[in-house]
């Protein structure tokens, strides 16, 4: 069955309209990307909207069509992603991190490039120190999400050892397992 995607719904004036629609397109798009790819377009305008949560669902949404870029367009907007997780904005990092992630996940020949700028969160300012810890716990599981294809972990380790003395408790555990599991990745190998 072919999804009805009616992307008009965005700019109703009615907010249950717009972001219901936004929801619909998020399932959409990760559960079948191929049907929204032809849309790309729009939703790489929608990555300078005022609106913010159409800002950050553009930025999921792309996430989840770098599945099936085999116009390799996505890789044009990495650059504009890395500017995202430096930008100051707790929500829009996250986002971007999670688009990171599914784009390492999609396109692995970025890996290194994508990890390295990952990793930089820690030393980015945001509101708060907590919303950068915030930040860098969701780092941490975006790591996590590819952690296997991780070709070279030395930088990582040293990440997740210096995240284990994070102030935020969530984040401190979340690095404890990332060691956890990176140990075991390494363990496997040999």
């Amino acid at each position: 069955m072919k999804e009805k995607i009616n992307l008009e719904d965005l700019s109703s004036k009615n907010p249950k309209i717009k972001y219901s629609c936004i929801k619909n397109l998020l399932v959409v798009a990760e559960n079948n990307p191929s049907s929204l790819y032809p849309q790309l377009d729009y939703f790489v305008e929608l990555l300078g909207s005022e609106n913010q949560i159409l800002k950050w669902s553009a930025i999921e949404i792309i996430g989840y069509l770098s599945r099936v870029d085999e116009e390799k367009k996505v890789d044009k907007l990495i650059g504009k992603f890395f500017g995202f997780l430096n930008s100051g904005e707790l929500i829009t990092a996250n986002h971007a991190i999670s688009a990171l992630s599914n784009i390492v996940i999609a396109k692995p020949r970025y890996q290194d490039k994508i990890t390295d700028e990952l990793m930089k969160v820690e030393h980015y300012k945001y509101d708060t120190d907590e919303c950068r810890n915030i930040a860098i716990g969701k780092v941490i599981l975006a790591l996590q999400s590819y952690i296997g294809d991780l070709a070279e972990k030395k930088e990582i380790i040293k990440f997740a050892k210096r995240q284990t003395k994070n102030t935020r408790p969530a984040t401190r555990k979340k690095a404890e397992q990332l060691l956890k599991k990176l140990n075991r990745t390494s363990e496997n190998k040999h």
